[in-house]
């Protein structure tokens, strides 16, 4: 038993995660967090593939409690392309556990096509945010700018880090002067 122990503990190191769950923040002021967002970075994903640049993300909250997402952002030909969702609250107590949807809502009731965003990182002022899933394959760093100064940037990693994050893995997000 012990050896296995061992085993598990080295595993664990070598691939760069810790044991412990990936944590949020305390709380999230709903009326504070909505509004418009420039991301400052992401792990690489499917579903972003396509976008080379100008990532934004506009989240309003809606009168039934829910937030409405838009995402978007440049494409390679010079488009723009959108993605549009709905995010709803799965943790009342902080709000800082949403599950967000972006297939039809007719296919609200299949579990897997909602996923997982948590808040992990979150400035003071609500100036950045670190944005993740609890499996830790996806990761943003987000701003009310275009640009993160680097302090705060330090700090969003800083966020990053603490819950398992390997941040090597983040690619930073251009954006054009016609984003901002």
């Amino acid at each position: 038993m012990r050896s296995a122990l061992v085993v598990f503990l080295m595993t664990s190191a070598v691939d760069g995660q810790p044991a412990g769950p990936v944590r949020t923040v305390d709380v999230v002021n709903l009326d504070r967090y909505v509004g418009d967002w420039y991301e400052i970075a992401r792990f690489p994903n499917r579903f972003q593939r396509t976008c080379i640049g100008d990532v934004r993300a506009s989240y309003v909250k809606r009168p039934d409690g829910r937030i409405d997402v838009i995402n978007r952002c440049r494409t390679a030909d010079g488009g723009i392309t959108e993605a549009q969702g709905v995010a709803r609250i799965v943790d009342a107590r902080t709000s800082a556990k949403l599950k967000v949807r972006f297939a039809p809502a007719a296919l609200s009731f299949l579990p897997f096509v909602w996923g997982d965003y948590w808040i992990l990182g979150l400035a003071d002022d609500y100036s950045w945010a670190v944005v993740g899933s609890p499996d830790r394959n996806y990761l943003w760093i987000l701003a009310r700018a275009p640009v993160l100064p680097a302090e705060p940037f330090a700090s969003a990693l800083a966020a990053a880090r603490a819950s398992g994050f390997d941040v090597e893995q983040l690619v930073k997000t251009n954006h054009t002067a016609t984003s901002r």
